[in-house]
Formats: C-alpha cells, structure tokens, sequence
C-alpha cells in the first residue's frame, strides 16, 4: 500500500511508486484528510492527530523499550465485525469486481488510466496494464471481495475502486497474515462525494471478516511511525528520451551526445549461464529466495506458489532471469523486475514512459554489481526507458557504481497494527511493495 500522489519518475517530484489508500483506518474525517492529502494543505499536526487514534507506532513511544514487539491490539471476535456493507451516497452502490473478466478489467484499467495517481506538475500519470492488474491483485489465496468498485446507480459506470490482497510477512521469528491495500482511485468529478473513507471503511471490513487484522503499507509523508526510510534511485536506459519528455535534465557541461555514451550499456549479459527463468526453475528459485530473505528483519514469507506467481516471467509485467551453472547446473543467482509504464501527458512526441522496477535480486556466486548490469542490459533490449530501484536489502552496493542517480523524495514503510521496537535500516529490509 502506498500513499503518495508522485510517480517515482521526474526528478522534480517525490519518487515514490502507488496510490492515496490507507489499511483499516476508523475515523471520516481524519481519512478524509489522509486520503486527499494532496488535494487539500492540511498540515502534518493534524494528520497525526488521525494517527495517534490508530494502533500504529507511535513518535512519544520511540525508545521506550517496556513495549512489546508484535500486536498493538488484539484481534476483534469476528462476530462484533459489521456484516452489512457501510451505507455510500445515494447515488451510488457497491460492485464486486471480477478481474477474470474482460469487460470488468477493461473499467478497471480505463478508470485508474485516467484517475489515478499524476506527479505534482501534471507531466506522468501511473498506467497499469491490464495484464499488470490481474498479476497485482489475484495472488494465491485472494479474495475477490477484496476487489471493491463503486458504481453510479443510473449509469452503471464504475467511478471508485479499491483493493486488498492478502499477504504472509515475516517479522524477526514470526510469520504475520496481512492485507496490502491499493489502487484507491476515485473519479477526478467525484472526488468532493466523500466516498473515499467510506471505501477504506468497507475494504478494512472484509478484511477483518477473514480475521486479518495487521497490514504493511507505504507511504510518501512520514506519519506515525515508519519501520524504515527508504529512497528511489534512478538509471537512465534511454536518457535522450528522458531528458525530452521532462523525466530528467541534462547534467551541468554534459552535450546529449556525452550522456548517451556515458549510459550506454553492452549489447549481452556478461555472466556465463545467466537465463529466463522457467517453471521448471520454481523450486530451486523459491529455497534461493528463502535462504536469501530469512536474513532481513522484515521480508514476505514466499512459498513456491508464491514464487510460481510473482516471478515466474509474464510479458510487460515481471521480468525474471537467473544464473544456472553451466558445469553443476545448481541456480545460484536471481534477479527481477516488474513493469510499470507512465502516460506521459501533453507531450507530443511521447505518450508512454516504460519504467523498470528493481523487485528480488539474489547473489550467491555472481557478484551483485555484476547480475544487476545483466538485468541492465537485458531492460535495455526490451526497450525499457529506466529502471529504479529502492535502496532496501544490499541494492545500496551496487546503485552508485551502476550509475543510478538520487530521486528527490523518500518512501515510508509502516506496519499497521505490529510494533518494532527500533527502526529498521534500508539494508534490514527485505520487502518490496507494488
């Protein structure tokens, strides 16, 4: 979940990567704040002032060794969880949506390609694919009654939409059930309808409902009280494109002829048995990421179906390949990335951003610096205009060297309703969210 209105991109704004939504907040007024953040000036006193109700960490709390890790509060028994959806606005009515079906998913993405989250001068919006969609939100294990639209009675047509998918996070020791909640979008006309809280009231329901009651989420404001502070780093794949279209400036006494030798990357992987991953890669792929993760404090409990799912190759979605030994065959190396593409408004020589996003890398054999340049140059085949990645596990080794540049803004990470005692370095940190 994240909670920003930038998308990582122009260096001008805050390079974070998702949507307005919040887990299982409680109040309407304060959501209403938290949730328009961007449409309105409230100040951080009073959005902290919201958070202070909630069972989240709290800034008086930091050093206070006497409270516990884990649970804030405990669960609600699941018969004192509202069982009637929350009343919305006359006008409207809820909807579930299917994503297996095509009419449905074509509302989904045609709102959020025209809705959803823009940069604060207006130059990219976000612009899911479809395909992207059914990835993000139909894990194993999910609940299409996470997927919750609002349409409008007379007309049928879908203005709102959010989601939740269930999650197995492990925290130190402990394996947590929790929900991610995103793509919160409301149609720009309605966005004075105050549906949006009442959207959060209800995704947070039918969580509660399947007895889930902890979440992880970012966000690019700091409220009360993030696990860890990360940053987006940026690599220039197409940099004469980036600098047409506002993504980027050309550096102080740099020619554009300079910036394109000084990015440009070799035509082949350079590591001997580096490949695709296939299904037949699953198993040995899964116990490399286990091993791998178990390392960080914070970080997915993945499972083979798990990995079967989020890293086995879909085209325009996610990107995997790995490092087979030609002389043992063991998979000792992994890396990945997922496709993010941005609309990018009012240019007329360009209409779409296509934006790599750095997912799970592991380095057994091949050193980091190595297998990311591989993951590069095989972006940069596939006609990728950047790739980025957040400096969380040891992707700090390889960022500078690569020659991956600074965003201006920060991403949060926060855990709902769990308590760490200390905040986490970037390094201890092994999740990344859509």
């Amino acid at each position: 979940m994240t909670d920003n209105n930038s998308p990582p991109g122009s260096p001008k704004v805050n390079p974070d990567h998702n949507s307005e939504a919040n887990p299982l907040p409680k109040d309407d007024s304060s959501l209403e704040n938290i949730v328009r953040r961007f449409q309105d000036s409230m100040s951080l006193a009073k959005k902290h002032k919201f958070w202070e109700t909630q069972p989240v960490g709290q800034f008086k709390d930091v050093g206070d060794t006497s409270l516990p890790e884990g649970p804030i509060e405990p669960p609600t028994p699941l018969s004192d969880v509202k069982q009637e959806p929350y009343n919305l606005p006359s006008p409207y009515e809820w909807t579930t949506c299917d994503m297996d079906s095509e009419e449905t998913c074509n509302e989904v993405y045609n709102l959020l390609k025209n809705n959803y989250v823009e940069d604060d001068e207006n130059m990219f919006r976000f612009n899911y694919s479809k395909e992207f969609l059914r990835w993000a939100l139909r894990p194993p294990g999910y609940y299409k009654s996470w997927h919750i639209g609002v349409r409008a009675k007379t007309s049928k047509k879908l203005v709102a939409f959010i989601t939740g998918v269930p999650a197995r996070i492990r925290v130190r020791d402990e394996v947590v059930k929790m929900a991610e909640i995103n793509f919160l979008c409301v149609h720009k006309k309605l966005r004075s309808k105050r549906l949006a809280p009442v959207m959060i009231k209800e995704v947070t329901r039918r969580v509660h409902l399947e007895n889930i009651w902890q979440a992880a989420y970012t966000a690019g404001v700091v409220l009360p009280t993030p696990i860890t502070t990360c940053q987006y780093w940026h690599r220039s794949l197409n940099p004469k494109k980036l600098i047409d279209v506002g993504f980027s400036r050309l550096g102080p006494r740099m020619t554009m002829s300079r910036t394109i030798k000084l990015y440009k990357l070799p035509d082949q992987p350079a590591t001997p048995g580096f490949r695709k991953m296939e299904l037949r890669d699953v198993p040995a792929v899964t116990r490399l990421l286990r091993n791998y993760l178990s390392q960080f404090v914070v970080s997915p409990d993945f499972d083979e179906n798990d990995v079967e799912h989020w890293l086995l190759p879909t085209e325009d979605v996610i990107d995997s390949y790995l490092v087979e030994s030609p002389k043992t065959h063991d998979i000792t190396d992994f890396c990945s990335f997922y496709t993010l593409p941005s609309s990018i408004l009012g240019n007329q020589n360009y209409s779409i951003l296509k934006a790599a996003y750095s997912y799970y890398n592991v380095s057994t054999k091949t050193p980091l610096l190595q297998l990311m340049n591989d993951a590069l140059i095989v972006a940069k085949k596939k006609d990728f205009d950047v790739f980025n990645a957040l400096d969380v596990m040891h992707n700090e080794s390889f960022l500078k060297e690569l020659k991956f540049g600074p965003g201006d803004g920060q991403l949060h990470y926060y855990l709902y309703n769990y308590r760490i005692q200390n905040a986490l370095r970037t390094s201890e940190l092994g999740l990344v969210l859509l």
